[in-house]
């Protein structure tokens, strides 16, 4: 199991960009697939990215592509999202996850590790 800390929110105004950041503990971090997801009041927090662990290989929520990017450096044992374009709608609070699984990242369903979020809002 991997610990994970998020970073890099913020306020910004769209069509801005926010880079977020997640660290995890860990010595096998590289065998983790890892997402994004995000999570606004009153809704059910939503699958945003995710990124295998064998191949690199990613995925998007149809919201966010060409304007968000996943990305994982295994020697700092961080996976990044990189925000640009962002609108009004992208605000919420952003939670990294962890899990040996790449479909369950990307389903959401019964992950092994989450951060504790960060919030980002976009103004207009």
């Amino acid at each position: 199991q991997v610990q994970l800390v998020e970073s890099g929110g913020g306020s910004v105004q769209a069509g801005g960009s926010l880079r977020l950041s997640c660290a995890a503990s860990g010595r096998t971090f590289s065998r983790y697939a890892m997402g994004w997801f995000r999570q606004t009041p009153g809704k059910e927090r939503e699958f945003v990215a995710a990124i295998g662990w064998s191949d690199g290989s990613t995925y998007y929520t149809d919201s966010v592509k060409g304007r968000f990017t996943i990305s994982r450096d295994n020697a700092k044992n961080t996976v990044y999202l990189q925000m640009n374009s962002l609108k009004p709608e992208d605000t919420a609070v952003y939670y990294c996850a962890a899990d040996k699984r790449l479909g369950a990242v990307i389903r959401g369903l019964d992950l092994t590790s989450w951060g504790q979020g960060t919030q980002v809002t976009v103004s207009s």
